[in-house]
């Protein structure tokens, strides 16, 4: 495999172009400030400190609103974190779940040590095994230009592996008090005065 030539940034632009309202939950760290560059907004429900809880709580909004597509963006060291979420998706099998990794092999929050799919883990296969009815890996611009047409409307659950350069991008933080975020999510999911 050629070394991966696209950024980050890009490609959660390109995950979030079309949401409608679909809510994103973003991984800790640079798929939180991703997504922030991209446009902050009120269904995006970033994780500030649980690493690992990305896809789960994904799976528990995908199950509690059936309804709406779910949108997972969480980095490489997150997902090796919390492997065994991908057995419980694809035992759940929620149709509207979908989970982007963006791979960039190494744990930007703690230095950027490589992760173990910079030594050929591949996540895709392991979502595959688990029983994922779609679940691939993204090398390139065609590779992602393929992939978006799945992403915002083939069954679920979905997972792509995107690989992404290693490059360090600027920090845009959205706002990071826990009871705000959690409150305009639930708003803009449920109304105002509502209780998950």
């Amino acid at each position: 495999m050629s070394a991966p030539s696209l950024g980050r940034r890009a490609v959660v632009a390109a995950l979030l172009k079309d949401r409608d309202s679909a809510p994103a939950v973003l991984g800790l760290g640079a798929c939180v400030w991703d997504a922030a560059a991209v446009g902050d907004g009120p269904l995006n429900f970033g994780l500030w400190g649980a690493m690992g809880g990305a896809v789960p709580i994904g799976l528990g909004l995908a199950l509690a609103q059936p309804e709406r597509r779910v949108l997972v963006i969480t980095g490489d060291g997150e997902m090796l974190m919390g492997l065994g979420s991908l057995a419980t998706v694809a035992v759940q099998r929620p149709s509207n779940l979908v989970i982007a990794v963006i791979d960039n092999e190494r744990y930007g929050e703690t230095g950027m040590q490589p992760t173990h799919t910079a030594h050929g883990v591949d996540l895709a296969a392991i979502a595959a095994g688990a029983g994922f009815p779609v679940a691939r890996r993204v090398d390139d611009a065609a590779g992602l230009s393929a992939a978006l047409p799945p992403w915002y409307g083939a069954p679920g659950p979905l997972l792509l592996d995107i690989k992404v350069t290693a490059e360090p991008v600027p920090l845009v933080l959205p706002p990071r008090d826990g009871e705000h975020l959690k409150d305009r999510f639930r708003e803009a999911l449920l109304g105002s005065g509502s209780v998950l």
